[in-house]
């Protein structure tokens, strides 16, 4: 049944579900990163929460921010609900997550789904594989009740690992995909339809708040828009082709001068990904542009130098979206800073970028699925 179009997101607020998340890393795997995390994972025990606003359907369920590198939002699977801490990411459509037939070691430091002990499991025979840019899995497609936050969806697909590879140092259990349904690897209908489909939200919409640098504050939200979290107005952007997060950008930008997207190319809008991903030899004309020295994998900056470094604009759809040298530098555990820019492990025969969290903390962003379209807007 096709979804109406959407009109007045504000007007909506009042029937919103508000998923706190938690940032992790996941695209990238230094040493130095990965000491980062460990250390924040023994200063702030795993512990989410869900709060609902009194006197409203709005609830609120965080995501917590690991290091600016990941964030992540607890689920609950089966009856009765056994919990999971999930990604939730717009370049993918698939909610899995780990087995208990699964005993790669990979496994063994995550939580895993007890089939058994669920009264509303239903198993299929159908199996599938996914790969990421971080890793890869194999299971089978099984139903279950799932549950985000106050939503509910009832014999919902979701995959469970039989394998995995490349999760093993990431403080999530799984991913929970919100894109399209035609990029399903497991070809089951996502979950974000299947709510939608079963009446728990309002709108074909959500929308992303990741927080700067604290744990606490960010959400994911769905059936509305909660304006509280953005300033300014909502700049609407139409999909390249309905079906995928990804839109045109018309170039980037330094000081006026065009260094990437010469005449336009494609940008994947990726709540999944903690950097910035672009073509190798763009990349190293703005690692070059910037002054970064090659370091092992990275390219640093002194810290002493990042006020001085100019801002990349993101032109799309003729408006700029500027990126300060401290949204796109690090300062890794060894007092360095580093550019948080990655080359795209995906080749294409068009030159695509992901803006990925690093983009996505200055900018608030919603998912119109009623009208294919994201909107953006400055971040509070």
């Amino acid at each position: 049944m096709k979804w109406l179009v959407l009109l007045g997101l504000v007007a909506f607020s009042e029937c919103i579900v508000k998923i706190p998340l938690t940032r992790v890393k996941i695209m990238r795997n230094t040493r130095s990163e990965k000491n980062m995390l460990n250390n924040f994972l023994k200063e702030h025990a795993y512990r989410l929460y869900q709060t609902s606003s009194p006197g409203s359907n709005i609830a609120t369920h965080p995501l917590r921010n690991m290091e600016d590198m990941v964030y992540v939002g607890n689920i609950t699977i089966g009856t009765p609900p056994q919990e999971f801490q999930v990604l939730f990411d717009t370049a993918s459509s698939d909610l899995w997550v780990p087995s208990i037939f699964c005993k790669h070691p990979t496994c063994s430091s995550h939580v895993l789904f007890r089939h058994n002990e669920s009264s509303t499991y239903r198993p299929t025979n159908k199996t599938f594989s996914i790969t990421y840019g971080s890793g890869s899995m194999k299971g089978f497609v099984a139903h279950d009740t799932v549950r985000i936050g106050d939503l509910v969806s009832t014999d919902q697909p979701f995959g469970l690992s039989v394998e995995q590879y490349g999760f093993e140092e990431m403080p999530l259990d799984g991913i929970l995909g919100l894109n399209y349904p035609n990029i399903s690897f497991i070809g089951a209908i996502p979950i974000f339809d299947n709510l939608k489909n079963q009446g728990a939200i309002s709108e074909p919409v959500f929308a992303f708040y990741l927080s700067k640098s604290k744990p606490e504050g960010s959400v994911v939200m769905f059936g509305g828009v909660d304006k509280s979290y953005y300033q300014g107005v909502l700049n609407w952007v139409p999909l390249k082709q309905a079906g995928d997060w990804r839109v045109h950008m018309d170039r980037i930008s330094m000081e006026g001068q065009t260094v990437a997207c010469y005449g336009g190319c494609e940008a994947l809008v990726d709540t999944g990904a903690s950097s910035i991903l672009g073509p190798r030899r763009l990349l190293n004309k703005i690692l070059r542009f910037l002054g970064a020295k090659p370091r092992g994998s990275e390219h640093y900056v002194s810290c002493s130098a990042v006020n001085t470094l100019p801002s990349i604009d993101f032109t799309i759809n003729a408006i700029n979206y500027p990126l300060p040298a401290q949204a796109y530098t690090i300062k890794d555990s060894t007092g360095d800073c580093f550019i948080n820019f990655e080359v795209n492990p995906v080749s294409t025969s068009t030159e695509t970028w992901i803006l990925g969290d690093v983009f996505l903390r200055q900018y608030f962003s919603v998912y119109d699925r009623g009208n294919d379209r994201i909107g953006l807007a400055q971040a509070v």
